[in-house]
């Protein structure tokens, strides 16, 4: 039997078994979860603007407060339902990467403190921040250079 033959048959076999996925719903169900969260973070910066501080404060404590209910409802097991739920709409950039500090580290809380919590507890977050960073280095380089020759960028 040719192999490609076999890939083909087998692909055909797995599209028939495999169930279709309600693209229409998921993309709504992630569009109305992600507006939700990021509602409440308004309404948490509002609210701080009310009660008298500046707008990077006010920035500053949303965030806060965001992480902190983020990392509290994966600790609880709700965080993960939202997320099948929603998909990437719960994954909205601060509470998504809450998640995902908060999910290694108490997955592996049995390992201990040092090598357990703190060695996995970027596993899934370090990739991002590694190439987070290192971007906006070579950005910064690239800049510099560009801006130190007379060349305006913005």
């Amino acid at each position: 039997m040719n192999p490609l033959e076999s890939n083909k048959d087998y692909q055909n076999y797995v599209d028939q078994k495999s169930p279709n996925s309600p693209i229409l719903k998921n993309c709504f169900n992630a569009f109305w979860v992600g507006g939700l969260i990021c509602s409440i973070g308004q309404i948490i910066m509002n609210f701080c603007k009310y009660r008298g501080l500046d707008t990077d404060m006010a920035g500053t404590i949303t965030s806060i407060i965001l992480i902190a209910i983020s990392a509290f409802l994966t600790g609880i097991n709700w965080f993960n339902k939202i997320g099948k739920f929603a998909g990437a709409g719960s994954l909205v950039p601060i509470t998504g990467f809450s998640n995902s500090i908060v999910s290694p580290s108490m997955e592996y809380k049995s390992e201990g403190y040092v090598m357990g919590v703190g060695a996995k507890m970027f596993t899934v977050a370090g990739p991002v921040l590694v190439f987070g960073i290192s971007a906006s280095i070579l950005v910064g380089i690239f800049y510099l250079i560009f801006n130190t020759q007379g060349i305006t960028l913005v």
